[in-house]
């Protein structure tokens, strides 16, 4: 579907100082871009001239220049010669060098210097000589090898430095070289001759044998062409005598094969670089073929050339060559040069340059596959093209899929929204009168101009509904020249929506002419012209409705040329792009532009290095990459377009595709793209970038039917329906329902509803956050955004019910609508739908049969036969089991049954049987069967239920009651069973539950326990509050303990210790002097006093000993971490230099199959485990299990030591600040009984571990240091993510341990000591 258009012409023409004389042969200078040629040897004058012709680009002109690099006098060594022929050139871009064969049999070198100027320091020299003669000559690719054949019919390899290798003789022993084996195919005596033998002949059988006569045009000449790898080489010579044979010699100079005879072959060879087809030429009596051959001598098909209007072929000199990526075939005529190109196995001339006189060589770049130059008559030719797809507009609603193919004379059209017809066929051919060069269309797809080298064609583009019609001829215009060759050469064509024709041609210089023409009487008007000046060719605009015309120059800068006014736009590419499009986005206007080598830009922003395709729509600009993916780039300004990355799984804007398929064009309409694959087949996709896109335009212009068709077809979630627009939907949920008509189809969107927002997960808008309209709030969302009971599901059922039934009549497929939207409800409102149904076996029993068997396809029907039950309609029961496959011998007794039942017995029966336990219960109490109702409450655990029924049932209560804290005090919840009997008055077992509960609860027991009747005895009480009391001290509530000794127990001997053990000293000294007992000063407060002591004063100096093991060894850790990381985490191994040399790729017990350090926390390890740790899933769970054992102890010397001191200090900070205040109280205590010296000496101690732990503080979880910016071991570095390698088992115990390190921990608090001042603090 591509077609080749010209990027870049020049032409050069001999001066008078050479008198015209022709250019005899030509090569590259691949790295200067300049081309090599050479002058003479003449008859007239011997001298050989060596030139070189380059181009200078500048901001107005495109210039070009002759330098002769050396001339000298090359006299023919040979009588036989009356003049000397350079059959081969070739220039050696490393040393400068050029080398001229001379068939002569001459080999002379050239060698230049660096200097300016080419003459300057140039050498040359006669490397050696064939004395019988050379009649081809040819380089191999890698410039290391020289192949030539000699008159003497023998072959000659010569390595760079021109020694000899090998030399092989042409004999007619080498046609044996092949035996192209017989199986009889053409004999009579093995065909199958019976009747009908002709009907039934094999296709596979030639009718003619042939036998490689020789053309009566045969020049006799001899051809050499290497393979694209060098390392085969073909020769077309003629074996005198018998035919024309190609032969295939290795690199070595061993014969590899002889091509089969073939009748009529000529001269002309070319080896596809590729190395699958060798290409000649056959001269038939009605035609002209271009045969091809296998590397064994096989032929390998064939197509025709096309002979000029006018003329035969019958006696032009056919050559063919091939470019360096074997994409064109070029074959030199003798008045014009032919560019072929295939694909789908059809051959299509894409181009035909017109030269009058016979091409006298023609060079491809070897580097820039299409671009090459051509010797003429004193003249040199130099052009590049570019492969491009001729499509028409991408604009909604002129993307009618329009595709233009050339093929010489006939032009091929396809518009892909009316018919997907593969090439080489298409939709509509029209011929036009000569060659094609170019075609393009206009903005919006209204005209369609053809650009031949007669003139050019103007059609009118033609559609009739949705389909596309052959276009219309509406004008024609011819160049006022009487032969083609002649003034301006036509290179491009551009046509404005205004009726203008612009054509870029060449004349002494490019020129750009305007044609107006008027559609409606198809005249052109007197055309316009002026300069290009470096203008390379027209850019294709993206807008519809936009007149101007831009055209592109060498430097990359954009020309507008509308009015034959050269008006520079702002905006450039960074330098000349082959394909480029220019996008008006609301006055923001972005050039997108490829280069050769795959780099897409967006005025001078690189966006991709990896693009193979590109074009624009009015949302997107869609690419393909390397990477076989196709890539939607949302249309933003410059700075804001993102490429999406390469993850197709997770993307929408990002699909995979065939390897080297390329764009065609894209249909927004269809939501369609048409992609061409390598060999030339077409699939058409529907992204899903576009396919959503394109349903969200459509339900922004309130299309639902389309976009419900779409997501039908396209399997798009229909939530995106009510999603991408809320508020709108609501508010058109009659049109919505109008538009989609069918009943089955709003049964289907009902049904496809569920609470997710699928524009937020499924389908989230990737564009921009800049681009981005404020997201839309639902209108439930907004009415009840604190409540949760309405879901986004009940809210369109809801709304589709409300439309529905507000219709006056009701069909049947508005009633199955309705059951619908009941059933689809979230949970389903069952009993809705089937009330719809009962309803309806009042009016229509045949339609509520129908309803029934509808909402038993939704729904279980079990589920619906209990629903039915629970309205009590035993007839809707009935019909609703009907439907089921139960035996009605299970469902006909038990409603047979029911229906003899009183009414509030059968609904209690009901919904007992539906397991409805609390209402079966409210039906007990209703009929007064109270007793049955207590054991139906025991039986099912109804207490909740029957309280609240039998509130105001005061004696129904109390038994309920009773019933309920038994069942309490059985399922051991004794403190609510406590609080319930208290409710009762039973005392005794509210005192026994209390109890029960604990220590919590010590205060309720005691209260209980001396309301009892009869009540306890004093031993008792006392039993009971002493065994309290011990149970609160071994709960270290001293201060409980203390008021339960003090209170009910009269001992404040046992209290003050109780207090002293709480630190509570100021409370134990109040109750010695309050109950009057000095006495207990000495013998219970001083002693406790000195056991506080000695408990604090052993903490402290614990405290303090761990502080000074642990911290510097924590700073000593984190200093080894610092200077030597592999060595701390991965463990040193014992014996310094002994390290075993453990290569070897299998697994071993020696060997870890875990990443490394520097992989295994980075994640750019990838797949740095290797095939080993594909065994060691097994043991992943055991070994992680044991690693969190080893974490857990943090054992000295592991790499867990660390973590686990760090966390003993953060431990041991808390314990100390939550002990300061016992501490504090403990000092004041002291101080008051006159312990100073002891006061002191545990101020100042605790002072001591006080400022230990803020120093320990401040070390050990102290500010990271600013390297680390608080990143952990996966933050660094700007990997891309991909195939990062995730730990498991130990591993992973061992990151999360890293991880924890690096993450900044927050440092516990510890307060200042508040000192006495009264100790001189």
């Amino acid at each position: 579907m591509r077609n080749l258009r010209n990027i870049r012409y020049n032409v050069w023409k001999s001066s008078v100082d050479l008198d015209g004389e022709p250019i005899t042969s030509t090569c590259w200078d691949p790295a200067k871009d300049e081309v090599l040629c050479t002058f003479g040897p003449s008859d007239q004058d011997g001298r050989i001239r060596l030139a070189r012709i380059s181009e200078h680009v500048r901001a107005s002109s495109i210039d070009i220049e002759y330098q002769e690099v050396a001339s000298w006098d090359a006299p023919s060594p040979n009588p036989d010669l009356a003049v000397d022929k350079v059959v081969s050139l070739h220039h050696f871009s490393d040393t400068l060098t050029t080398c001229l064969v001379l068939e002569g049999g001459d080999i002379v070198v050239v060698q230049e210097t660096e200097s300016l100027s080419p003459q300057d320091g140039v050498h040359i020299e006669i490397m050696g000589s064939i004395d019988e003669g050379i009649t081809a000559a040819r380089w191999s690719p890698d410039e290391e090898l020289l192949a030539i054949t000699t008159k003497a019919n023998t072959v000659v390899f010569m390595s760079r430095s021109f020694d000899g290798i090998t030399d092989m003789t042409l004999t007619a022993e080498d046609l044996k070289a092949s035996k192209h084996v017989s199986v009889g195919w053409g004999k009579k005596e093995t065909q199958f001759q019976g009747r009908g033998a002709k009907a039934l002949r094999d296709p596979t059988i030639p009718e003619k044998v042939d036998e490689g006569v020789l053309s009566a045009h045969d020049d006799r000449s001899t051809t050499i062409s290497w393979r694209g790898d060098g390392a085969y080489v073909a020769v077309n010579s003629i074996e005198e005598g018998i035919r024309r044979v190609i032969r295939v010699y290795s690199r070595d100079g061993v014969l590899d094969s002889v091509s089969e005879p073939v009748d009529g072959m000529e001269g002309a060879l070319s080896w596809r670089p590729s190395g699958n087809l060798i290409a000649g030429i056959q001269r038939l009596e009605d035609r002209v073929d271009v045969i091809f051959f296998e590397r064994n001598g096989l032929r390998h098909g064939q197509f025709s050339l096309r002979p000029p209007n006018g003329r035969t072929l019958g006696k032009d000199q056919i050559r063919l060559e091939w470019n360096s990526d074997s994409t064109v075939l070029a074959a030199t005529l003798d008045d014009r040069i032919q560019l072929w190109t295939t694909g789908n196995y059809h051959w299509y001339l894409k181009q035909e340059i017109f030269t009058e006189t016979r091409p006298l060589d023609l060079t491809w770049h070897p580097e820039k596959p299409l671009r090459f130059g051509s010797a003429v008559s004193g003249k040199l030719v130099l052009a590049e093209y570019i492969f491009g797809v001729t499509r028409g507009s991408l604009t909604p609603p002129y993307d009618y899929g329009a595709v233009a193919v050339v093929d010489g004379t006939s032009l091929k059209l396809t518009p892909f929204r009316t018919a997907n017809i593969p090439p080489p066929i298409a939709m509509f051919e029209l011929q036009i009168p000569s060659p094609i060069i170019d075609i393009v269309f206009s903005p919006a797809n209204t005209f369609m101009a053809v650009l031949h080298q007669l003139g050019a064609n103007v059609y009118e583009w033609k559609t009739k509904g949705q389909r596309s019609l052959l276009p219309s001829l509406i004008g024609s215009m011819s160049f006022s020249k009487e032969n083609p060759g002649e003034g301006i050469v036509p290179l491009q064509v551009a046509v404005t929506e205004n009726s203008v024709v612009h054509c870029l041609g060449f004349e002494k210089g490019p020129t750009i002419q305007s044609y107006p023409f008027d559609r409606s009487t198809g005249e052109f008007s007197s055309n316009t012209s002026f300069y290009a000046g470096s203008m390379s060719g027209f850019v294709h605009l993206t807008q519809a409705g936009s007149t101007d015309v831009l055209v592109q120059d060498s430097l990359g800068r954009i020309h507008g040329v509308v009015d034959q006014q050269d008006e520079l736009y702002s905006v450039r590419l960074p330098t000349q792009l082959p394909w480029s499009e220019v996008i008006d986005l609301a006055g923001n206007v972005i050039a997108v532009g490829l280069s050769r080598n795959g780099h897409l830009y967006a005025n001078s922003r690189l966006l991709l290095k990896n693009c193979t395709s590109f074009l624009v729509t009015p949302a997107h600009i869609i690419v393909t990459t390397t990477n076989h993916l196709v890539k939607f780039i949302h249309l933003t300004d410059v700075d804001s377009l993102e490429v999406p990355p390469d993850d197709p799984e997770k993307d929408e804007r990002c699909r995979s595709i065939e390897r080297g398929a390329r764009l065609v064009t894209a249909m927004p309409t269809t939501m369609s793209l048409v992609l061409q694959m390598p060999r030339g087949n077409l699939e058409t996709i529907y992204p899903r970038a576009m396919v959503v896109a394109g349903i969200r335009q459509l339900i922004d212009t309130k299309d639902y039917g389309k976009a419900y068709s779409y997501c039908r077809t396209q399997r798009v979630d229909m939530n995106i329906l009510y999603d991408h627009r809320p508020q709108q939907f609501l508010a058109n949920v009659g049109l919505f329902l109008d538009q989609l008509g069918d009943v089955s189809y709003i049964d289907l969107f009902l049904s496809s509803l569920r609470d997710e927002d699928v524009t937020q997960t499924m389908y989230r808008d990737t564009r921009g956050v800049r681009s981005q309209e404020p997201p839309e709030t639902p209108a439930h969302e907004t009415t009840t955004s604190s409540a949760q009971d309405t879901s986004k599901v009940n809210t369109i059922c809801d709304a589709v019910l409300a439309h529905l039934q507000s219709r006056k009549t009701a069909d049947h497929g508005t009633l199955q609508n309705i059951i619908t939207a009941n059933v689809c409800k979230a949970p389903p409102a069952y009993e809705d739908g089937l009330q719809v149904v009962a309803g309806l076996m009042q009016e229509d029993e045949q339609l509520a049969e129908k309803a029934v068997e509808h909402i038993c396809f939704l729904a279980d029907v079990n589920t619906l036969y209990d629903e039915a039950l629970g309205l009590y309609n035993l007839a809707l029961a009935l019909l609703v089991a009907q439907q089921s496959q139960r035996d009605p011998r299970e469902y006909l007794p038990f409603i047979q049954n029911l229906h003899q039942l009183p009414e509030l017995r059968r609904q209690f029966v009901i919904d007992d049987h539906l397991n409805r336990h609390e209402k079966a219960l409210t039906h007990l109490q209703a009929i007064q069967a109270h007793t049955e109702a207590h054991d139906y409450t025991v039986k099912h655990a109804l207490y909740a239920a029957a309280l609240k029924l039998y509130r105001y049932d005061q004696p129904n209560l109390t038994a309920l009651t009773n019933l309920y804290a038994s069942y309490l005090e059985s399922n051991s919840r004794f403190r609510e069973a406590g609080l319930t009997y208290e409710s009762l008055h039973n005392y005794a077992a509210a005192t026994r539950c209390y109890r029960s509960a604990g220590v919590a609860c010590w205060r309720e027991c005691l209260f209980t326990a001396q309301l009892q009747s009869p009540p306890l005895s004093p031993d008792a009480l006392t039993d009971l509050a002493t065994t309290l009391a011990d149970a609160l001290y071994e709960a270290k509530d001293y201060a409980s303990a203390a008021t339960i000794h003090l209170d009910h127990l009269d001992s404040i001997e046992n209290a003050i210790p109780c207090l002293c053990k709480g630190y509570l000293f100021a409370d134990a000294l109040r109750l010695t002097m309050q109950r009057r007992r000095p006495d207990l000063l000495e013998t219970s407060i001083d002693t406790g006093l000195a056991e506080a002591l000695g408990s604090s004063t052993e903490f402290l100096a614990d405290c303090k000993a761990q502080l000074r093991a642990q911290v510097p060894r924590i700073l000593e850790l984190r200093r080894k971490a610092a200077e030597d990381p592999l060595g701390f985490y991965e463990g040193e191994r014992a014996g310094g230099a002994d390290v075993p040399d453990d290569v070897s790729v299998a697994a071993s017990s020696r060997i870890s199959t875990s990443a490394s350090l520097f992989t295994r926390y980075t994640g750019k390890g990838g797949g740095s485990v290797g095939t080993a740790g594909t065994g060691v899933s097994r043991a992943t769970s055991k070994n992680r299990k044991r690693e969190e054992k080893k974490r857990a102890r943090g054992r000295k010397g592991t790499v867990y030591e660390e973590e686990y001191l760090v966390n003993s200090v953060r431990r041991l900070v808390e314990r100390v600040e939550g002990t300061r205040p016992d501490l504090e109280r403990l000092v004041f205590g002291l101080v008051r009984r006159g312990m100073m010296e002891r006061a002191r000496g545990l101020e100042t101690l605790t002072a001591e571990v006080v400022e230990g732990c803020r120093l320990a503080v401040k070390e050990v979880f102290g500010e990271k240091k600013p390297e680390d910016n608080g990143k952990g071991p996966d933050d660094g570095g700007d990997g891309d993510g991909e195939g990062e390698w995730r730990p498991m088992g130990a591993d992973a115990v061992l990151r999360e341990n890293l991880e924890a390190a690096w993450r900044k921990q927050e440092a516990p608090v510890i307060t200042n000591l508040q000192r006495l001042s009264l100790l001189g603090s």
